[in-house]
């Protein structure tokens, strides 16, 4: 079995963790709170890490199954291949959405940006580069192509 990224209509991520929780599957579905502002108040909403992705644990025979769930709309692709997700950056994932840390954003990688880590003194180790400095950790998720910022407190 391994970690593929399903694709979900926008404001489906819960639905569909739920429903597919339901089915047996497991699913990493890592969140964030977010202050929201309006004219008369703020509060605290919930937001998904990764908008109109969940983290699907399956095998192969299995794939077909997640599209009787409504708001599953297709699996990312990665050169041809469905993109399947390495275990250490599920586990990080889980990590950050457990730990309630205070994610500052999140950031697509773009074709052709490089992110600089050598001026931060790291180096590359298995997909995964972690870069801390004051109050600020950046995770870099290769596989899914986000760079994830989140504030230590």
């Amino acid at each position: 079995m391994a970690w593929h990224v399903l694709i979900t209509k926008p404001k489906f991520e819960l639905k569909v963790t739920e429903r597919l929780t339901e089915m047996g599957f497991e699913v990493c579905y890592p969140t964030r709170v977010e202050i929201r502002q309006w004219s008369d108040r703020k509060k605290k909403v919930v937001v998904p890490l990764l908008p109109s992705m969940l983290l699907v644990n399956v095998s192969e025979k299995q794939r077909a199954e997640v599209f009787v769930v409504n708001g599953a709309l297709r699996y990312l692709f990665w050169l041809g291949k469905p993109a399947i997700v390495p275990q250490a950056e599920v586990e990080l994932l889980q990590d950050i959405a457990s730990q309630k840390h205070n994610v500052i954003s999140t950031e697509q990688i773009q074709v052709g940006q490089e992110v600089d880590l050598e001026r931060f003194g790291l180096k590359e180790k298995k997909g995964t580069v972690k870069y801390v400095s004051g109050n600020q950790c950046w995770v870099v998720l290769h596989k899914l192509g986000y760079v994830v910022k989140l504030e230590i407190k």
